[in-house]
């Protein structure tokens, strides 16, 4: 090697070592770990829910009419619940060791018994059953359904024991850790509901104006944000918890369908189908993109599991990849 080309490299080797410790956390704030094999899945793939106890993944298999269950130490799927109808959310109990599977195709709420997945009841919703949440503090359940409504559902008696009405089909919501409200996005309707669970009734609204299509939300505790991503524009907004007002606004991936708090790391990502998963992290009042990682055209939901420090990604089946969960992990 001649003195010039000596030159340039020992220049190249100080700007790395002089690059700053922000810009070097941007260059990779996950890491994709391994990818674990569906097997023959076609179609969209929905969301997902864990069993921690049993290290198990539900993944809804929404377009092979199936949920598939990943054993997260095998890497690899050890059972397949079969013979549903368009299957787009999936909940998990610890306390009674069930799964709840809500089905768009025939509007049902499907039981399954943790242990043998044995069917164990069904609850008849509506049209376009959708997202899962339980409050284990509550002993309650919630699913999105229909034109604009969530089931309460008691997950003793496996009974629905009360409705919410909303002003169109709501799309993804978080139950407030610290309080009793419900945010729910309500993308036909251009709006977040703010749902008193106490009354099980909308007490405030957010208008999103020209921002339309809101289908993620998550809430970060340590600011006091809403934080709900649109697709048209692309955008990720934070929203205050205390008067509701928007307090930032941030460019980021097209086609947004999940976002996450990282609460060890202060990072939030954001999985979008135009083939990207976005990492942001705080900066003065708002946030800041620092993470654009390439992943597959359609690749949209996803999950994150704090007590397992890993994001998992539902990758459909293309010409491109095999039906797969990509494993990603934060350094």
């Amino acid at each position: 090697m001649g003195r010039t080309a000596l030159s340039a490299l020992f220049v190249f080797a100080c700007g790395i070592l002089a690059m700053p410790s922000h810009a070097a956390d941007a260059v990779l704030p996950l890491r994709l770990e391994a990818k674990t094999p569906l097997g023959s899945v076609s179609g969209r793939i929905d969301h997902m829910a864990v069993d921690l106890a049993r290290r198990r993944l539900f993944v809804a298999e929404l377009g092979n009419a199936s949920v598939g269950v990943v054993d997260l130490g095998k890497g690899a799927v050890t059972h397949r619940i079969s013979g549903l109808k368009e299957p787009q959310g999936v909940g998990y109990v610890r306390a009674t060791d069930m799964v709840y599977v809500a089905n768009a195709g025939d509007g049902s709420l499907r039981l399954f018994q943790g242990d043998g997945f044995a069917p164990a009841g069904l609850i008849a919703l509506g049209d376009d059953a959708d997202n899962i949440r339980v409050d284990a503090a509550s002993n309650r359940i919630y699913v999105g359904y229909g034109g604009g409504a969530l089931a309460v559902i008691d997950p003793t008696s496996h009974k629905k024991i009360g409705d919410i009405a909303l002003r169109a089909h709501p799309e993804s919501f978080q139950l407030e850790p610290d309080g009793s409200r419900i945010f729910v996005n309500l993308p036909d309707a251009r709006q977040i509901a703010v749902v008193d669970r106490a009354t099980l009734r909308v007490a405030a609204s957010i208008a999103t104006k020209d921002a339309r299509a809101n289908f993620p939300l998550a809430i970060d505790r340590a600011r006091g944000n809403l934080l709900v991503a649109f697709r048209s524009p692309a955008k990720l907004m934070a929203f205050s918890l205390a008067d509701l007002g928007l307090r930032a606004s941030i460019e980021s991936c097209g086609d947004a369908d999940d976002v996450f708090v990282d609460a060890k790391r202060d990072r939030v990502y954001l999985s979008c189908g135009e083939g990207f998963i976005d990492v942001f992290a705080p900066q003065d009042r708002g946030y800041e993109r620092v993470g654009h990682i390439p992943t597959v055209s359609g690749a949209r939901t996803a999950l994150f599991v704090p007590e397992l420090d890993r994001l998992y990604l539902a990758v459909r089946a293309s010409g491109r990849e095999p039906a797969a969960i990509w494993v990603f992990a934060p350094p």
